[in-house]
């Protein structure tokens, strides 16, 4: 706990709008000062440098109903550009910006108008700290509770807190967890009909909605949160609920954010949330000399109220 910031009962509805007064439109990003960067870049020891960013074009096709793109190249007479049609930047690797959830009564983050918020600001600042990964997928299968891929499978707080300590490494404020469940390398395993199937009736592991999943991760003081998996968070939402409870759960829209942890987590306390990092080839290093911080950067697309951006990160070890 930083002695500076709430704890998450000292919030307000459990949200942190009144922390940055001024600064709301980067939300908990706000944590990565310049002795954070400077005490990140004293982690690199090998120079060994991993890009998080997925293949454009994977998955394929894209989820939850995203079109694909085309690629066109554009050949002039001494020259080639590429356009991009009918892009979709959530398409793969990707920042959920502070314009990608709203609250369904309070609006977006800080009580920021829409149009104010955008991925733009996160550019021009720049994303630079210490990453943290949390190698759950390899835990629980050295503990014997492999995760299920295709399978709403969620990760419990405990087990979060467990992996770390096996790991022998604690999150820090500022500190941008990288959660890897080894989604990716399941899916790449996958056939060409298999992800179509996948598409069209998606499953899969991730941390649970709802007030306990928030008040861990805010009382960490993390600057982000970013996975390998679809969501973050496990999918389908909630699948312990029946359909009659879950229509229940979704009209009551001040709860709301117990069956749907995206409106906890970026409209009401402002934490960025990654998905689909490429975390495989990092976590193989981090496994094979027992170091699970690194120096993390990104520079997400300088897109004027942006929703979302390819994160375009690297961790530096």
């Amino acid at each position: 706990m930083s002695a500076d910031l709430p704890s998450y009962d000292e919030l307000p509805d459990g949200a942190s709008w009144h922390v940055w007064p001024g600064n709301e439109v980067y939300g908990t990003l706000n944590l990565l000062t310049d002795e954070r960067a400077r005490a990140a870049a004293s982690l690199v020891q090998t120079g060994q440098t991993f890009a998080l960013n997925w293949d454009m074009e994977l998955p394929d096709p894209p989820l939850f109903g995203r079109g694909a793109f085309e690629h066109e190249i554009v050949a002039g007479t001494t020259h080639r550009d590429d356009v991009l049609h009918h892009w979709n930047t959530q398409s793969s690797s990707q920042w959920d910006g502070l314009r990608h959830v709203f609250h369904p009564v309070r609006g977006n983050y800080g009580g920021v108008a829409d149009e104010e918020h955008g991925m733009h600001f996160w550019a021009q600042r720049g994303i630079v700290g210490r990453g943290v990964l949390v190698d759950i997928g390899r835990w629980r299968e050295a503990n014997g509770k492999p995760l299920r891929m295709d399978y709403a499978d969620a990760i419990e707080l405990d087990e979060l807190d467990a992996c770390l300590d096996a790991q022998g490494v604690a999150l820090e404020p500022g500190d941008v967890m990288l959660l890897r469940t080894g989604w990716i390398e399941f899916y790449e395993s996958l056939s060409h009909d298999e992800r179509v199937a996948l598409a069209d009736d998606l499953a899969t592991p991730g941390i649970r909605p709802g007030r306990a999943t928030a008040a861990w991760l805010w009382n960490k003081h993390i600057a982000a949160l970013a996975a390998d998996n679809p969501a973050v968070e496990l999918m389908p939402f909630s699948p312990e609920l029946s359909q009659e409870e879950r229509r229940a759960g979704w009209a009551d829209v001040e709860n709301r954010g117990e069956l749907f942890g995206h409106i906890n987590f970026l409209p009401l306390l402002g934490i960025p949330l990654g998905e689909m990092f490429n975390l495989g080839a990092l976590a193989a290093a981090c496994a094979a000399d027992g170091r699970y911080a690194c120096m993390f950067t990104s520079a997400p697309l300088n897109l004027r109220h942006g929703v979302a951006s390819p994160p375009n990160a690297l961790a530096i070890r």
